[in-house]
């Protein structure tokens, strides 16, 4: 029997300030209950149990409404592998008009497979370069042109002090966009002059890469001041390839707390201090990659 993920706080606390119309959650998952949607054998966790597919919809909305969000980014969880139901069935549930969604295939994708992503609503596929799982890097180079043509990007978790010098070049020659999860899952102790942080900066820079400014409860504590800098620096770098997510309802957990999500927006309201790049973080940028 595997162990159950922890629910998510029922309402996040509001915002310090209000967002901007068409503000986009760039990171969440979503699940379902058991024997809903077939779960992966792989995982090292389930889903809470306690609600069923609408019941988390429902959930999540409200989390919506609290933090004053109107569109979202689906990101399929490894809990379901490369079984894309559950995020495609999120995706329509909750609309095309404000949902979008990242899935997850093998390296020995079929056309057939990345075309139903595209059709379903999807924008692009994820691997994760830190625990592995179902899709390599080499995987992902060998489809780039097959992503390319269906209009889909590439998603990645990474640990820049750890990854990111022997990913930089081929960051730099992929035919597709680039995301990098989680401010790149740095090393915060090191700072912001790390070398394979400054790695991820540069291709910031020249507009080569994306960056999620999500998941700092998985790098410090609440309220995350820790992360400042690195944040910092990632906006000065090129604000129009920065976006916001809440990693929402924040699975396998491993040492990091259970957070409050309107505690990680106000993390960025604290650092992003003008009106301007603030919707950019959060409307304009999520409206062009995702195709809002």
């Amino acid at each position: 029997m595997k162990p159950h993920a922890e629910m998510p706080v029922a309402v996040p606390q509001s915002p310090d300030r209000p967002l901007p119309p068409g503000a986009c959650d760039a990171h969440i998952h979503m699940v379902a209950a058991p024997g809903e949607f077939d779960l992966w054998d792989g995982r090292v966790e389930d889903p809470a149990p306690d609600l069923d597919f609408e019941g988390w919809i429902a959930l999540y909305e409200r989390h919506m409404a609290a933090l004053g969000l109107d569109r979202v980014v689906i990101v399929h969880s490894i809990l379901y592998g490369a079984d894309n139901a559950v995020t495609k069935a999120a995706v329509a549930r909750l609309g095309r008009d404000r949902a979008r969604g990242i899935g997850l295939v093998t390296d020995a994708a079929t056309d057939a497979e990345l075309d139903a992503l595209a059709e379903a609503g999807l924008s692009g596929v994820r691997l994760n370069y830190v625990h592995g799982g179902v899709l390599s890097w080499a995987g992902v180079t060998a489809m780039a042109d097959r992503l390319k043509a269906r209009g889909l990007h590439v998603q990645m978790l990474m640990n820049t002090h750890r990854h990111m010098a022997e990913l930089d070049d081929g960051v730099r020659s992929m035919p597709v966009d680039v995301v990098f999860d989680h401010i790149g899952w740095p090393d915060v102790a090191a700072g912001p002059d790390e070398p394979g942080f400054q790695r991820l900066l540069a291709l910031l820079a020249g507009g080569r890469a994306w960056v999620k400014l999500s998941g700092l409860y998985r790098l410090a504590g609440a309220p995350y001041e820790a992360t400042d800098a690195l944040v910092a620096a990632l906006v000065a770098a090129n604000p129009e390839r920065c976006l916001w997510g809440s990693d929402w309802p924040h699975l396998m957990l491993a040492d990091a707390q259970m957070p409050d999500a309107g505690v990680l927006l106000n993390a960025l309201l604290r650092v992003v201090t003008d009106a301007a790049t603030r919707k950019r973080i959060l409307v304009d940028n999520p409206a062009q990659l995702y195709g809002f």
